[in-house]
């Protein structure tokens, strides 16, 4: 039989195997450098090198890579063997410190938005040691990956590792300030991270046949099937055979590379599924959440099945996103988030949350900027997903506090209660002191918050470096006004009460999708930004360059650079999938619906033929249905074609994806509309590519 721990962690080198493998002194280095934050001495480095491919070469390895996370939203990694030679001549397996340390990347082949030319191709991975290297496994070949940061010859980020683990060090750095001033000194704080996935499967050989699905990753065509999720039948419904094989080759997968596989779930929509792992630190949260979804993709391909993280495949249905709970803990394991029996008297707590409070009412903006691509602007704003507005959720018993401190009395917390079901064989059930609330974007969920607008196919770390960034910038302002004060106890009480009278317009604990909701955020002034277009803009402003360059996270021109990257991103991806609609309905939805009207003229004709009355009148409305249908998709084909051209030919950045959201997302909307109801009308053997009902139903 299967045991978690004897799998767990096994193709990962860790702790408890460095432990077992490095000479004491080595080992007590490094962890200082990993759990301390000192820096990483060169001795160090080629004992670890040697030790490591060791390990790695013992369990089968012949290759390593510097596996890393340039801004395509992907990983990258480049293998190269354990070879070298003696001066002799013989070959043998070695890796230096220096590979390990160091690899060599083409920088000016990925996403560099200005950063780097073509002729200035150098760039640097650089060994992450504060998170361990593990080896991947595709088809029984093991290569060793040593997760690392990408930076530009100049030393300029081209990664996403890069800055997330500057905003921990920010983050880190401003927490025990604030920490000290309660007497309290840990020797490192944590943002930590538990991250949940939501992905669809479908049938690979359906796939196979679906142009859109294969260039896009979602279905740019297809009429509504019969049956969608009306009925609330597959949330957490029982799971499918070929899925539960699936799942528990994806938990044995994800526990081999040390990553917590926890909870699996059916989701809203059909074929729709979700996976939640336990809090980790935010730097190896990040780099397991790319394993995991890299996972899917190759596990799913095993059972002949498709993983789809496209936050929106299929219109009408339910979308995908990435809640990222996040917190910050000590390295002692102590939860800043965590709000205890009586809230209402710590004054710790009461501090690390009104200053959260305060960032993210003071740089909404960015947290929208962070879950912004062109994707998940299909599901932000639906009603399965949340607002663009960002506001917070707290909750009965943290609304109740914070209205006690506007009010200069704290007295109290509200307690508990038992829950009883009026049934007498069940237990009485103790209560949480608040509701959940899942249309807010970022919710505090009872010693965490939960940023609910990632979506599916995004990578966390930017949702994680904006969250510590602004939180470390605000908790800089704090300990600049308490470690200034002669009455410490009550400048910590003023400080909170009038950061909650500044700030009390961000909370929200109503219902965000509604439309009441629109009107008073706005009265309350708060931005309503509904598209990736609108939102990148913002990374460019004053506001943030101000903030980031406090924080020394991101450089104006690193912050550039982004700006240039996500507009051409946006632009680039609308321009693909335009273009795969032209490709179906030139090359596939035209000439079937060609075809079958030449079949019901012919019926026509034949039938006239035998019978001497009319008996064709359901033929003829049919044909003359069809033949209207496909003139409108034609015309509105030529329309998509004209706007699409006027976007290429656009040079400005922003101008060109603004081109984008504005003229051709909507023409292609509009094509979608005539090529939908023909779906509908024509005959299912003449129709070019499944459709919904195969598949979301057909596994």
């Amino acid at each position: 039989m299967l045991k978690i721990t004897d799998v767990f962690g096994s193709n990962v080198f860790n702790e408890k195997v460095m432990r077992e493998r490095l000479p004491k002194d080595i080992f007590y280095k490094l962890q200082r450098t990993v759990k301390e934050g000192e820096k990483l001495e060169k001795d160090v480095a080629n004992v670890v090198a040697n030790a490591m491919k060791d390990w790695a070469v013992e369990k089968g390895a012949t290759h390593f890579t510097h596996w890393f996370q340039p801004m395509t939203g992907k990983t990258a990694e480049k293998h190269d063997a354990f070879l070298n030679f003696t001066k002799e001549g013989d070959a043998i397996e070695d890796l230096s410190g220096k590979n390990l340390i160091m690899g060599e990347p083409d920088a000016s082949s990925f996403p560099n938005g200005g950063l780097r030319s073509t002729f200035e191709a150098r760039g640097y991975t650089t060994w992450d040691a504060t998170s361990p290297a593990f080896l991947k496994e595709t088809d029984g070949v093991l290569t060793l990956c040593i997760p690392t940061a990408f930076c530009s010859y100049i030393g300029d980020a081209l990664d996403t590792k890069t800055p997330l683990l500057r905003s921990m060090e920010a983050l880190d750095l401003a927490t025990r300030r604030v920490l000290r001033l309660f007497g309290h000194y840990p020797k490192r704080t944590y943002p930590v991270v538990g991250a949940e996935q939501e992905y669809f499967l479908i049938d690979k050989r359906l796939y196979q046949d679906r142009k859109d699905l294969i260039y896009t990753g979602r279905t740019l065509f297809g009429a509504q099937a019969p049956k969608g999720q009306e009925l609330d039948d597959h949330y957490f419904g029982s799971i499918k055979q070929k899925i539960t094989s699936f799942m528990k080759d994806i938990d044995i997968e994800l526990w081999k590379l040390g990553i917590s596989a926890k909870t699996k779930h059916n989701e809203v929509a059909p074929a729709q599924h979700e996976f939640a792992s336990i809090f980790t630190i935010t730097n190896i949260a990040t780099d397991q959440n790319q394993l995991l979804m890299e996972t899917l993709e190759k596990v799913a391909n095993r059972y002949d099945l498709v993983c789809l993280l496209h936050e929106k495949p299929f219109a009408e249905v339910n979308g995908s996103g990435k809640h990222n709970n996040w917190s910050i803990a000590t390295s002692e394991g102590f939860n800043l988030f965590e709000p205890g029996d009586n809230p209402h008297s710590n004054t710790q707590f009461l501090v690390f949350l009104s200053a959260v409070i305060k960032a993210v009412d003071q740089y909404p903006e960015l947290l929208r900027m962070s879950s912004s691509v062109y994707s998940n602007d299909f599901r932000l704003g639906g009603h399965e997903a949340p607002p663009a507005i960002i506001s917070i959720f707290l909750g009965e018993q943290l609304e109740d506090i914070l209205r006690q401190i506007e009010q200069g009395e704290l007295s109290h917390s509200k307690t508990a209660e038992r829950l009883d079901t009026g049934v007498i064989t069940l237990p009485l059930l103790k209560k949480d002191v608040t509701d959940r609330n899942r249309t807010s974007p970022f919710a505090f969920t009872g010693n965490k918050f939960e940023f609910r607008m990632v979506g599916s196919s995004q990578t966390i770390a930017d949702a994680n470096i904006v969250l510590n960034s602004i939180t470390a910038d605000v908790l800089n302002q704090f300990a600049d006004t308490l470690e200034q004060s002669e009455n410490l106890s009550q400048s910590i009480i003023e400080l909170v009460s009038q950061t909650i009278k500044d700030h009390r317009r961000v909370i929200f604990n109503g219902d965000g999708y509604s439309d009441e909701w629109v009107e008073e955020a706005e009265k309350r002034g708060l931005p309503n930004i509904t598209s990736t277009v609108d939102a990148i803009p913002h990374m460019i402003s004053k506001k943030s360059i101000d903030v980031f360059s406090r924080t020394n996270v991101f450089s104006e021109e690193e912050l550039r650079s982004r700006y240039e990257i996500k507009l051409e991103a946006y632009s680039k991806v609308a321009n693909i999938e335009a273009r795969t609609m032209v490709h179906m309905v030139r090359k596939e939805i035209i000439p079937s619906v060609i075809n079958y009207t030449r079949t019901l003229a012919e019926s026509i004709l034949k039938v006239e033929q035998v019978l001497e009355y009319d008996a064709t009148h359901t033929q003829k409305s049919l044909l003359s249905d069809i033949s209207l249908l496909i003139e409108e998709t034609h015309h509105t084909l030529n329309q998509l074609e004209s706007s699409l051209e006027r976007a290429q030919k656009e040079n400005g950045i922003l101008e060109k994806a603004k081109l984008y959201r504005n003229e051709v997302l909507n023409d292609m909307k509009r094509l979608r509309e005539p090529s939908d109801k023909l779906e509908l009308l024509v005959g299912k053997d003449y129709w070019p590519f499944p459709t919904y009902g195969d598949l979301l139903f057909r596994i």
